[in-house]
C-alpha cells in the first residue's frame, strides 16, 4: 500500500486536535470535527475517530485520503487476524501494524487506543512509523495547546466522566487557540465490553456544565 506524500495547500487536512487517554477501565479517544484546505475552512463535520474493532479505536490527522484509506486497511487487516487467530487484536499489535503501513508512505500523525486482556493502551504513531506508548497523548496542529490541558487535568486512574470532562477541556483549548482545529467534538470510550460513542447530547450538556460554549 501507498499513500499521497503531499502537504500542499489545495490538499483537504484534518488540521486538527486528537487526544487519546488510558484511564481506569479503558481508554477515552476524542477530536475536533473540522477539516481545511490552506485557509479554507473545507467542512465543519468531519469524522476523525474511528472504532477499528470492538476493543480499538484511531483518530486520524493529517491527509484526509490517505487517514481514510488508513481506516479501511486497518479495519480489514484485524478482522482478517482475528478470523485467523480467534482472538481480538491486542492494543500493541495493531499500533505496530499501523506504525509499518504508515512508513510506506502515508501523510498522517494518527493516535491508536484500545482495550485488551492487560488493560487500557493508548500509542502515538508519527509519520516515520515510530510507535510510542504513553498514559495521553495528542495529535494535530492543536496538540500543543490540548497538552497543557491534559498535563494540568490528567490524573492517573480517572473515570469514564472524568476523562469526558478533561477531554473536552483539552478541546476547548485548542479550538480557541487554533484556527485549524474547531467545530464539533467526537468522544469515544473504549472498554471491557466493547467502544461507545460518547452520545453529543451529553457532550453539549457537559460543555454547559464546565462553562464552555459547544463549537457550533
Amino acid at each position: 500500500m501507498s499513500g499521497s506524500n503531499v502537504a500542499s495547500d489545495n490538499v483537504v487536512k484534518t488540521g486538527t486536535t486528537t487526544l487519546g487517554m488510558r484511564i481506569k477501565d479503558g481508554v477515552v479517544l476524542a477530536t475536533d470535527q473540522r477539516a481545511t484546505m490552506g485557509n479554507l475552512i473545507a467542512n465543519s463535520n468531519v469524522q476523525k475517530v474511528y472504532p477499528i474493532a470492538d476493543n480499538l479505536g484511531m483518530t486520524i490527522s493529517g491527509l484526509v485520503g490517505d487517514a481514510q484509506l488508513m481506516v479501511r486497511y486497518m479495519k480489514s487487516q484485524i478482522a482478517i487476524y482475528e478470523m485467523q487467530k480467534g482472538a481480538p487484536m491486542s492494543v500493541q499489535t495493531a499500533a505496530t501494524l499501523m506504525g509499518s503501513v504508515i512508513r510506506s508512505g502515508f501523510y498522517l500523525g494518527p493516535l491508536l487506543g484500545g482495550y485488551d486482556k492487560t488493560g487500557g493502551h493508548v500509542f502515538s504513531v508519527d509519520g516515520a512509523g515510530g510507535v510510542i506508548e504513553d498514559r495521553y497523548c495528542a495529535s494535530g496542529s492543536g496538540s500543543i495547546t490540548a497538552y497543557g490541558a491534559l498535563e494540568t487535568l490528567y490524573k492517573d486512574g480517572m473515570t469514564k466522566n472524568e476523562a469526558i470532562d478533561v477531554a473536552i477541556s483539552a478541546l476547548n483549548a485548542s479550538r480557541r487557540r487554533d484556527n485549524y482545529s474547531g467545530d464539533g467534538m467526537l468522544i469515544l470510550y473504549i472498554g471491557p465490553q466493547g467502544y461507545e460513542w460518547i452520545p453529543n447530547d451529553l457532550i453539549r450538556k457537559r460543555c454547559e456544565d464546565l462553562g464552555f460554549k459547544y463549537p457550533n
